[in-house]
């Protein structure tokens, strides 16, 4: 088993160490390969653009493909985020590379606001995650295909934790949120 992790911020780990990427811990955890393709700030649409030589390159047996979040930021639709997984589900399976498509998990509005921009209409971006979360589910039902729900496994955490054990500024992780998406991860990959 070969894993590439495309996506954005919350693959490549922004805001922890490398060490407490969810990434690297699956990696030492797994003892497989894993290369981390995540990119500060990328959307599915830069995703999508850079798949060729980020994953197929790469040759690996399988992809976690994870994005969304920045788009609904930069108030891109839901319909050009869903086609753009759906263009680098296609292109994985092309290649004989089996997809695992991750679940981003919702925004702490609160922390958002304080870290970030307080203009962002937080609310709606998390409905369209919601939504999104809906989707992937379907999608990944529909066509046998593998996802990891980061999504549920924050909300859950949420009722027994603060937003701040779990993010350090209201979207991206804290290392005790990189453990939990590496749990979830070997829960997916686990033999």
């Amino acid at each position: 088993m070969k894993i590439v992790c495309v996506g954005d911020s919350l693959t490549y780990g922004y805001g922890v160490l490398g060490a407490e990427c969810w990434v690297e811990l699956v990696k030492n955890k797994l003892n497989i390969p894993i290369i981390n393709k995540g990119v500060n700030g990328d959307t599915t649409a830069g995703m999508l653009s850079r798949s060729y030589i980020d994953v197929i390159k790469n040759n690996p047996t399988h992809v976690i493909i994870m994005g969304g979040t920045n788009d609904f930021i930069a108030n891109r639709s839901l319909n050009m985020v869903r086609d753009n997984i759906t263009e680098l589900v296609k292109e994985s399976l092309i290649y004989n590379i089996s997809p695992i498509i991750g679940i981003e998990m919702p925004i702490d509005k609160i922390l958002a606001e304080r870290k970030w921009s307080a203009d962002s209409d937080y609310d709606r971006i998390n409905s369209l995650i919601e939504d999104y979360k809906e989707w992937i589910l379907k999608f990944s039902a529909d066509n046998n295909i593998s996802c990891i729900d980061f999504h549920s496994c924050f909300k859950e955490n949420l009722k027994i934790k603060t937003g701040k054990e779990l993010y350090i500024d209201g979207l991206h992780p804290t290392a005790f949120g990189h453990q939990l998406m590496a749990e979830c991860v070997y829960d997916i990959l686990k033999p």
